[in-house]
């Protein structure tokens, strides 16, 4: 019953109810494609999952258009990263909250363009919003990395060390980030792995997935934010008095 109320909670939120269908239609893409790679037999279920995938894909497409004011919104708030202690994570962060701003009008551009509101080649605007996110994702995972060498560095240090009987709290603390910081790496370079595949062909590995290897890169990164968004809930309410 508390898994029930858990889920019935994350649904009535945005992002909740988006990481469920994103989770979903994955998980259909890497089902079905598998499926149909079996042959006759299951291509039938498989063709109607990867229809199911696209159209969970699509609908995700659409409830974007009104991410553009939230976005702009996060991005005044962090403005130049003044309250950054690191340098290098604050200017990493400043390109890669431009390139998510960026990447949602062309995504709108190249939706409209499929829709036939707009006469423009929607192929161009796919491309630029995929190598936006790719850009995006990149920058993530530098940042990431960046983040995780600096702070095993500061539990290595000797001043660590030689506090580290007292502190205990704060050095879970740092633990916990690190285990994090690792997590969002993984989910990024997943999800980087698909951009990269949906370039146009030529670029690196682009177009060279199957439709299971697709869900499954996408079903990794999507149960790693999933497990983060509950870590994170749970934590909110055992912390919460």
């Amino acid at each position: 019953m508390a898994a029930l109320d858990g889920l019935a909670s994350a649904l009535e939120s945005y992002r909740g109810r988006d990481r469920l269908i994103r989770t979903l239609g994955y998980c259909c893409q890497l089902l079905g494609g598998v499926l149909v790679e079996q042959g006759p037999a299951g291509s039938e279920v498989g063709t109607r999952l990867l229809a199911v995938s696209a159209q969970l894909s699509h609908c995700r497409t659409v409830l974007r258009l009104f991410d553009d004011l939230a976005m702009f919104a996060y991005t005044k708030q962090y403005g130049l990263g003044a309250q950054e202690e690191d340098t290098f994570v604050r200017w990493v962060s400043v390109l890669g909250n431009a390139a998510d701003q960026l990447y949602y009008p062309c995504e709108h551009v190249a939706w409209a363009a499929d829709a036939k509101v707009l006469r423009v080649d929607s192929a161009r605007w796919w491309t630029l919003s995929t190598a936006l996110w790719g850009l995006s994702l990149l920058l993530g995972i530098v940042r990431s990395l960046w983040t995780v060498l600096k702070l095993r560095q500061q539990l290595r240090s000797p001043a660590a060390a030689f506090t580290s009987r007292l502190p205990r709290s704060k050095r879970r603390a740092v633990e916990a980030q690190i285990q994090s910081e690792v997590l969002t790496l993984l989910s990024n370079l997943a999800d980087l792995a698909n951009a990269v595949h949906w370039l146009p062909p030529g670029v690196l590995w682009a177009g060279c997935f199957p439709p299971w290897l697709v869900g499954l890169m996408g079903t990794v990164s999507s149960l790693l934010s999933v497990y983060q968004a509950a870590h994170a809930s749970s934590q909110a309410v055992a912390t919460s008095p």
